[in-house]
This record gives structure tokens, sequence and C-alpha cells, in this order.
């Protein structure tokens, strides 16, 4: 089975705690055990270090953007689009030797190896008086919680996979994939186990009872689209969505406050990989704020140093992206930066640049001649159809030279609502990752209505999300599934899985062949093959072969 598994065996408890330190904003600061072994500090006053550990373990999924984002409508790679063949975006050549699938299914692995660990030693090893039970209980719920958060994870994106649910002690290869069902079957009843036993209301950074709703809320939602479906799955994901919103009103606070980076604590967000300063670790080692973006650091008056970061990762997003942003819609400009200004001093021939000068324009629609001509002798304008890398850069004759059709070769409007403060290109930045937030909960919510024959219901929790993003109530009398996708495509850029929500809508193969542009020009999507991703080759081989290997790979 999978190396973070087994090796568990080898390693025991005493490496696994060097791991466990989780300090972040407002949460807990934590002490450096590493040269104790387990024998020694396992005991009910010390065993939350344990619980701590499994939210560590899940900084590295959260990181995984490629597997999320590429091969989908509103993200594309930022190569060539006539020669770009990123396997990952057009599945072409799609195989189990991608690093990028054995992360995701290390990084969970390593999730679940964790909460195994708790879930044994908070049931069998460690004497609880009676007074501290409710503390035990509490921490196998956060266990069970982010266990099945981490097999939801795995199952959606190949299929059934291996259920191991005791802390591994020694090494073994005789792991067989459960089936897809019996996965799902499993989350449910780590999650119905859980629910009862979490807080609706913990310290911030805990897994909680409402984003343990959420969660299954989102998990019966997506098994009512499969064969095994239950009979009254799309009615329970509803009901729980509602239990996960709680009453919370989204209006109370803004989409762009939402986003603040000194508001990252508040009251919508109902999960967060956390991240910040304090206890033995600075843990300033997000890239959040790099994703979805390029070197804006190659453009004049930029250093890289510059106030919105690095490239880190080859995603961008689609015209049809930013094409889905309503005049009066808010989000956008929470969303996506359509100006950027420079922070050093700097020249282009004799121009000179001063810091705060505009340097790059992305309008929203299409500019006409004239203005252009007002705008192309002071910095660079990128028209909606010039985001793209076909050719190589053009001067375009008569104009001042600041202007190339691809300065970088491909440049679009990078993203804003993930900016960091004090970030550094070695580490990383300080902001947290939002996993679940009661805006989802809405559109879940929508979505679950729909499919169980309640349109109304999905039409007054999409009205929902689109008044406070646009002010105006009302704004649908129906909806469908593709109004329910554009919308968590506006919402939900960059948090969620994309790739996840088109494949359980089943509009995966009709939204890439009508959206991304490399897919259009060269897509291999195989809808027998491709609604699955490849096992690891090498999880196969450390299992003897025993993990069978998903059709066509």
């Amino acid at each position: 089975m999978n190396r973070y598994i087994k090796n568990i065996g080898r390693l025991l408890l005493g490496l696994a705690l060097s791991f466990t330190t989780y300090s972040c904003n407002d949460y807990l600061e934590e002490e450096n055990y590493t040269n104790l072994t387990g024998e020694d500090f396992i005991s009910e006053d010390n065993a939350d270090r344990l619980v701590v550990g499994i939210y560590d373990a899940l900084r590295p999924v959260y990181k995984g953007y490629d597997v999320a984002m590429l091969g989908t409508d509103i993200f594309t790679t930022q190569g060539n689009v006539s020669t770009d063949l990123s396997s990952l975006n057009v599945y072409f050549n799609l195989n189990s030797s991608s690093g990028s699938f054995s992360s995701e299914w290390g990084r969970n692995y390593s999730v679940i190896s964790k909460a195994n660990i708790v879930v044994n030693r908070f049931t069998n090893e460690i004497s609880w008086v009676d007074s501290n039970l409710s503390v035990r209980d509490n921490g196998i719920a956060q266990a069970k919680g982010l266990r099945a958060l981490a097999y939801f994870n795995l199952v959606q994106q190949f299929g059934g996979v291996v259920i191991s649910l005791e802390e591994i002690t020694e090494i073994s290869s005789d792991y067989t994939r459960s089936t897809e069902e019996e996965t799902y079957t499993q989350i449910i009843t780590d999650l119905e186990e859980a629910i009862p036993d979490l807080e609706a209301y913990p310290e911030t950074g805990r897994f909680s009872k409402r984003a343990a709703q959420h969660l299954l809320a989102k998990v019966y939602l997506t098994r009512a689209y499969t064969s095994f479906a239950g009979s009254d799955d799309f009615e329970k994901a509803a009901a729980l969505a509602e239990s996960a919103i709680d009453g919370y009103d989204i209006k109370s606070q803004t989409y762009a406050q939402v986003f603040d980076y000194d508001n990252q604590v508040n009251d919508e967000v109902l999960f967060a990989i956390q991240y910040g300063a304090g206890g033995d670790y600075e843990d300033r080692n997000n890239n959040k704020h790099s994703i979805l973006m390029y070197s804006v650091d190659q453009l004049p008056g930029m250093n890289r140093q510059n106030p919105y970061g690095f490239r880190d990762g080859n995603a961008m997003p689609t015209e049809f992206f930013y094409s889905l942003f309503d005049d009066n819609d808010t989000r956008e400009e929470a969303t996506i930066h359509r100006t950027l200004f420079a922070n050093v001093v700097d020249s282009v021939g004799t121009d000179i640049i001063a810091v705060g000068d505009t340097v790059a324009y992305f309008p929203k629609n299409a500019l006409t001649a004239d203005q252009l001509a007002d705008k192309l002798d002071r910095y660079y304008v990128y028209q909606p159809d010039q985001y793209y890398y076909n050719d190589a850069p053009v001067d375009v004759p008569g104009v001042n030279y600041l202007y190339t059709k691809n300065q970088n070769t491909t440049n679009f409007p990078i993203f804003k609502k993930f900016d960091d403060v004090g970030f550094d290109e070695a580490e990383g930045g300080y902001r947290d990752t939002f996993v679940f937030r009661v805006a989802e909960s809405h559109l879940i919510a929508a979505e679950a209505y729909l499919g169980a024959g309640n349109p109304a219901m999905a039409v007054n929790h999409m009205n929902i999300v689109r008044e406070r993003a646009t002010g105006v109530a009302n704004h649908y009398a129906s909806v469908t599934i593709d109004d329910i996708l554009d919308e968590r495509a506006l919402e939900l850029a960059g948090e969620t899985n994309r790739w996840n929500d088109l494949k359980r809508t089943g509009k995966l193969e009709e939204r890439i062949k009508l959206y991304n542009p490399h897919v259009i020009d060269h897509g291999s999507f195989d809808p027998s093959v491709h609604l699955l991703r490849p096992i690891p080759a090498t999880e196969i081989i450390l299992s003897d072969n025993n993990i069978e290997q998903n059709p066509g790979y």
C-alpha cells in the first residue's frame, strides 16, 4: 500500500510526533517534543498533540492544485494553445507515472495514517478519567471526520481505494482496493459517527460539527449521481447543507471582506487549513497567493519582491471564466487584478516608470482603436483575446515600443482573492486556505434541491449567493445544473476542486470541449477512461500488484 502508511510501522509514534506542530492564527502554540518517544509522551494530558498532527498533514493535501484545476472549463495551462500537451489538461498520454496523482494519493493517505493512530491510541492505549471522556470522544470524532475528508478526496479522483482503518505497525503488501460504493459507505459511517461528538463552534482551526455536516452533504450529493445512489441522497444532502448553514447570513459581510487578509478567521469559514506565526515554527509556507499568476516580475517596474507574488504552477483561468462576471458582480474586483502597478523605479527606453505607475491593464471589454491609442504609449494593454500564448511577441507597427502582444508569452488578469502579506520566495506566505465556506453550503443545497425535484428551494439558495455578489434580489427565476456550475465558478474559483464538480454533475466532457482552449485545439478526453485517475504506479508495485489499476491506464 501507500508508503506513508507502511512506513508508519517503522517510524512509530516518536517520528510521527516530530511533525505534529500546527501553530497558526489564534490556534495552538505547540512545543517541540521530538526527543521523546511515544511511550514517554502519550497521556490524556498531552494526547491532543496527536490530533494536531492530523491537521498538519492536511497542509500538503491542499497545495495540490493541478489535479483540481487543469483539464476543466475555467482553468487551463499557460502553454502554447496550439502545441502544449500537458497531460493533465488535454488528457493526452495521461498515465500512472504522473507525480500529481502520486502526491494526491500519498498526501491523503498520510492524513488517514495519522487519523488511524488517533483512533487507536485514544480508544485502546490511553487511560481516561471520567471527566475527560468528552475530550476522548471529541478527539476521535475529529480524527474520523478528517479521515473521511481524505477518503472523499481520494474516491472522487480514483474511485474505490484501499480502506485502512487500523494503525499500521508492520510492513505489509497485502492491500486491495475496496469498491467505490464501499468507500462511500465508509466515508458516510465515519462522518455519521463523528458528528454527535464534534463541537458546532470549536476553537479556531478545529474540524467542527457544521464542517462535518457540510462535508457529509457533499458526500451524499456526489453519491446521488452514481449507479449505487441511495434513494434519498439528494434530500439528505439538502438537509445537511441547511444544518451547516445554521441560519448564518452570508450578506453580513461582503465577498471582499471574506477574503480580507486581516479577516481570515470569520464566521463564513467553516473549515480552513491554517498558517501563521507562533510556536516553534513560523509556518510561512503557503503558496496559495502564487497560483493563477504569470511572471509579473518580468514586467518593467516590477521586481521579485513585488506585492503580487511570484508564479508557482502552470494554471491560468480561461476566457470563459472571465466572461462569467456580470458588470455588477462585486466578486470580480475581489477575485482578480485588472490593473498592475509598478513597485520599483524603472525605465523603458527614455520612459521613466515611477512607483505606483500602471504597468499593465486588462480591460473587461475590448477597447476600441481610439481607446487603445490613448493608453498604449503609457502601459501594456491586453485585450480579452490576448491572454493565451499563441506565438512569439509581436511588435505592432506605429505603436509605442512598450506594447507587444505577449510581453510574457502569457498575460492574463492574475488572481487577487488569495493575495498575501509578508510572503517571500523561499517560504511562501501566511494566508489560510479556506476549505469549506457557508456560501458553498448554499450552492450544495441548491444542487441537492434541484436533484430532489424542489426547484423553488434551489432558486432560493442560488439567489442568496447572487444577491450578496450583486445586490440584486431574485436574480434567478429558475436554475439549471449549468447555472449552478457557473455560480460555483464565480464564487469558489481556486478554492474547491473544479474537476470533481464537473465529474460529479456529468458535465466534464461537455464543458471542457466548449471552454478549455487547449482541449478544443487538441484534446484527447475519453470518457471510458478519464472520469477516473490512474492509480499511481508506485502504489501498485508496493502492493505486489494486489492493487488493481483503473481501466484504460
